[in-house]
């Protein structure tokens, strides 16, 4: 009986720490032998970010990780979603909006890496160079005020405005401007959904289109623009996570994966320049 009792305390023991070693696995996917995937759900606006991210599913899966791409139209949720632990990563915003956004409401994220750019344009129906721009040309905008620095700096660039020395120019307001050789006017009350309709009224206006609305009207700011930035511009579009969780294998695969010569190929020869991969950090 003795013998029975030792035997059976020695399965259940062997059994136990068999037990153990799979859960451990299952949250790491580099040590998982037995072929199960690692789930990571993110969420992201639908073109670019969700195509990109589908792009890169078949190279995770090679890796032990099981993306799930879930896809939103209002770009507005996915923060709140990734607050509320409903996602585990969104993608969809570039630095400057999500600083501003964890300033504004306290939220413990953290950018896992900067993933892909989609420069800036200013276009117009009527303006064909910068040489034709009246004095008085009225610039329309968003009112999203996490982009007006970066539009000051691409019409400071161009030479038609001069921002007051000192002043940080990814928050850099209309109040900021010190020079302004042409007169221009500032319209900055537009919803984003509405620039592309508002490009095709206006007359002899200016119009900056953030580049994830400006391909759904089939404008590329490498071709179209009048004015765009460059290459050097901080509004790289980032990953981002709940604090803690950009150090978890999952995460460090798909910043690695988005970054394949693969999804670079995808990117360049879908988008032609109107979105581009980043180098890694």
């Amino acid at each position: 009986m003795k013998k029975l009792f030792g035997l059976a305390t020695v399965l259940l023991a062997t059994i136990t720490l068999a037990a153990c070693g799979n859960g451990d696995s299952k949250d790491d996917a580099t040590n998982n032998s037995s072929g199960e995937q690692t789930k990571l759900v993110v969420g992201a606006t639908t073109s670019p970010h969700a195509e990109i991210l589908n792009e890169a599913k078949p190279l995770l899966k090679k890796e032990g990780v099981d993306l799930e791409v879930k896809s939103f139209t209002d770009y507005t949720l996915l923060n709140k979603l990734l607050a509320e632990k409903e996602i585990d990563a969104n993608y969809f915003q570039h630095k400057p909006y999500f600083e501003d956004q964890v300033k504004e409401n306290g939220y413990d994220f953290v950018d896992a890496g900067a993933i892909h750019i989609e420069p800036m344009g200013i276009y117009s129906k009527d303006i064909k160079s910068v040489d034709d721009i009246k004095d008085g040309t009225t610039v329309i905008t968003s009112n999203s005020n996490t982009d007006w620095g970066r539009i000051l700096t691409i019409l400071e660039n161009a030479g038609l405005i001069k921002l007051k020395d000192g002043v940080e120019k990814t928050t850099a307001t209309f109040d900021d401007i010190a020079e302004n050789k042409k007169d221009l006017k500032f319209k900055h009350d537009i919803d984003p959904g509405l620039l592309v309709p508002t490009y095709e009224n206006e007359k002899d206006a200016l119009v900056a289109i953030n580049a994830n609305f400006a391909l759904t009207a089939g404008l590329n700011p490498e071709k179209d623009a009048l004015l765009k930035d460059d290459d050097n511009s901080p509004y790289a579009n980032i990953i981002a996570v709940r604090k803690g969780d950009e150090d978890k294998p999952a995460i460090k695969k798909l910043i690695a994966a988005l970054h394949s010569d693969e999804v670079k190929k995808f990117v360049d020869d879908k988008w032609k320049g109107s979105v581009k991969i980043v180098d890694a950090n």
